[in-house]
């Protein structure tokens, strides 16, 4: 059974959208990513799993709209080849499973779907700090 493990929004200011997690839900980050173009956070109240992953893309000036900011729903599965199979045999057109790594290290295995809405949801396998 798939899990919800985190939701990503595109955010203007880190500095500033840490500060709001941390006050208002009590998140702090959990990992943080810079790397080229962008710089991924994830923040994590201290008794849950879930996270939000907050994407500061670089050289970003104007703020977003809601439909530049949303940016997806996460689960994560046992084995992503398998679910990606089963879904492409449900007819429900998932992407291809591509790789995430970071200097050579596998940090995420995974592939998008996107739903009726138009919503896209990662599919991760559970791997690292993806669990």
């Amino acid at each position: 059974m798939a899990k919800p493990i985190h939701s990503m929004i595109r955010v203007l200011d880190e500095a500033r959208s840490v500060d709001f997690y941390r006050r208002a839900f009590g998140m702090e980050i959990a990992d943080r990513f810079a790397l080229d173009g962008f710089t991924l956070v994830y923040l994590r109240a201290p008794e849950d799993d879930f996270e939000v992953e907050l994407t500061i893309n670089h050289g970003r000036t104007e703020p977003y709209t809601q439909d530049e900011g949303y940016g997806h729903l996460a689960v994560v599965v046992p084995d992503v080849a398998k679910e990606q199979a089963r879904f492409a045999a449900d007819g429900l057109n998932p992407g291809t499973v591509k790789e995430f790594r970071i200097e050579g290290a596998l940090i995420a295995r995974f592939f998008f779907v996107t739903d009726p809405d138009g919503y896209r949801i990662e599919v991760l396998e559970r791997h690292g700090r993806y669990r």
